[in-house]
């Protein structure tokens, strides 16, 4: 088994957030990570927090 990291999850999920993907997350611990990181890099990100879980979408400019 292989486990990973919370910071390089978290950093591999606000890669694709960067790139203009969503990222979905289910550990609230690790989507506050990627929260932290959103507002330090002040990227537009829609945050969808559901029972599931945690999507970031970013937002697209007109």
């Amino acid at each position: 088994m292989n486990i990973m990291n919370n910071r390089k999850l978290a950093q591999e999920k606000l890669e694709s957030i960067k790139k203009g993907f969503s990222a979905y997350e289910e550990s609230p611990e690790i989507a506050d990570l990627i929260k932290r990181e959103i507002g330090i890099l002040q990227l537009d990100v829609y945050e969808d927090a559901t029972e599931f879980g945690f999507w970031f979408i970013p937002n697209r400019e007109k």
